[in-house]
């Protein structure tokens, strides 16, 4: 079997057997509320704000002395107390706007309340999340 064939044969078995591949770095994810301003990145800015108010606040182990400010990643839900997630397979893209507003921070990862709702049914939980730069 030509190795096209089989990588076929197996997303085919993936797929079937609803196995949910990790392809990004994993880690967990709260939200927070307004006021989001003024942030690390924008200050009081309205227009660091993506569209749709898809944006998150990092971690220490993603701000990267500020360089992560704009940055872009792709998330998803994967699990949670209570399953809160909306779809396993559901992802959001979000922009970096700020440094995690709390410390310590209570996860990876602060999401808007907007998009923390776009994945969770519960804006309370803490989640665990794969994410990836893009």
């Amino acid at each position: 079997m030509d190795l096209l064939r089989f990588n076929l044969v197996l997303i085919s078995i993936f797929s079937l057997a609803k196995i949910n591949l990790v392809l990004g770095d994993i880690g967990t994810a709260t939200s927070y509320n307004p006021p989001y301003t003024p942030t690390k990145c924008g200050g009081n800015r309205n227009d660091q704000f993506p569209a749709g108010n898809l944006f998150v606040a990092v971690s220490e182990g993603l701000w990267d002395n500020g360089a992560a400010c704009g940055r872009r990643y792709r998330l998803r839900c994967l699990s949670g107390n209570n399953k809160p997630c909306r779809d396993i397979g559901t992802t959001i893209d979000v922009r970096v706007v700020d440094f995690c507003p709390r410390r310590p921070c209570p996860s990876t990862i602060v999401l808007s309340s907007d998009a923390f709702a776009a994945i969770s049914r519960n804006p309370d939980a803490k989640i665990n999340i794969e994410y990836i730069q893009i």
